[in-house]
């Protein structure tokens, strides 16, 4: 998903320093190709997150991962009623991280829908993900993994609501596009919101 905009945009975003923060949402095997939800292209984020990853780990940031960690009869699944296939259920091999991803030993994970009743598409829902942040003293957070129209906004989205200044990672995105241009028009909705964006090159020139 490259950008068509204009680099001046990613030029606000300025070098890594403290207060930062690495959230990886939802990058997990149900959600690659040929998962049970799988997103188009969704594999092809990981080696960009690793480069995210060394970089926040270099400067000692917190690098926070975020799942999809449901129950077998999730209200969001078809036979519940819900819109999706089952899907990233717990402790089953769709439910894992991506293979490739370097999870460092002391990332934090963060589980959520984990209830039958309850649904979450934000990684803030129900993860204390705000509280967290808080207390390590961040005050911006980069945001990147799957998917760019559903988990990925709501997380940016609920960011910004929780007085975080939020980075989208457009190299370290894709979209579901269940209709045409979803993608595209989650990243407008969530630059409409506040949220900046960087890719990788842009943030590395920056990095002293």
């Amino acid at each position: 998903m490259s950008s068509t905009r204009p680099e001046e945009p990613y030029a606000a975003v300025g070098p890594l320093q403290p207060g930062d923060g690495l959230i990886i949402v939802d990058v997990q095997h149900d959600f690659l190709p040929g998962g049970a939800l799988g997103v188009p292209q969704g594999d092809e984020i990981v080696p960009a997150l690793n480069r995210y990853i060394e970089r926040f780990r270099e400067r000692g940031l917190p690098v926070i991962l975020t799942r999809d960690w449901h129950p077998p009869d999730h209200c969001s699944f078809h036979a519940a009623g819900g819109p999706w296939p089952p899907h990233c259920i717990a402790e089953t091999p769709g439910a894992m991280f991506a293979p490739g991803l370097r999870i460092p030993a002391d990332a934090i994970v963060l589980s959520k829908a984990t209830t039958p009743e309850a649904d979450a598409y934000s990684g803030f829902q129900r993860t204390g993900l705000a509280d967290l942040l808080h207390a390590r003293g961040c005050r911006r957070v980069f945001i990147g993994g799957l998917a760019t129209d559903y988990c990925v906004k709501a997380t940016v989205r609920d960011a910004l609501a929780a007085g975080f200044d939020a980075v989208l990672l457009r190299d370290a995105v894709r979209a579901v596009n269940v209709a045409e241009d979803d993608g595209a028009r989650a990243v407008a909705d969530m630059l409409a919101a506040g949220a900046r964006e960087t890719t990788l090159d842009q943030l590395e020139r920056r990095v002293p």
